[in-house]
């Protein structure tokens, strides 16, 4: 009889901590990034909208000059390639990083490479045994 209580309390108690896990999860997910402060134009005359605009010139381009190349991975077994190309005339700097499945497995990391406008560049990457994940880093590239 208590073995019966004790494996049927066991059942109920990872019951709940899933249960729990999934609200944990759930609600996590659900959080939106903080809203972002941007200031409109619309309503205003041509000479207050030039104001603002000579105005608001914080050094900050991101939005005027759009960076970074596009790069995709293919991952065949414990090998690992990135394929990026570069439609901007920024310079960017492409780094491969791997990360393997099993604990002894070294993770890695590619040398940069740089892609300059209308560039293309291939990075590889491997494991020995089975590849947990593999994402692509940018850098911007000052003259």
């Amino acid at each position: 009889m208590y073995r019966r209580a004790r494996k049927a309390a066991a059942s109920l108690t990872v019951a709940v901590l899933i249960v729990a896990g999934l609200a944990v999860t759930a609600v996590v997910r659900d959080e939106s990034p903080p809203p972002v402060a941007r200031t409109s134009a619309a309503g205003m005359t041509g000479a207050d909208r030039v104001a603002v605009d000579a105005d608001s010139d914080d050094g900050d381009d991101r939005e005027r000059d759009p960076f970074g190349a596009h790069c995709r991975t293919a991952t065949e077994g414990s090998l690992v390639t990135a394929f990026c190309h570069n439609p901007y005339p920024g310079t960017d700097r492409v780094q491969l990083h791997v990360e393997c499945a099993r604990w002894w497995d070294v993770d890695s990391d590619s040398a940069p490479a740089e892609t300059v406008a209308a560039g293309y560049a291939r990075l590889t990457g491997r494991c020995w045994k089975e590849v947990a994940s593999a994402w692509v880093s940018h850098e911007r590239v000052t003259p």
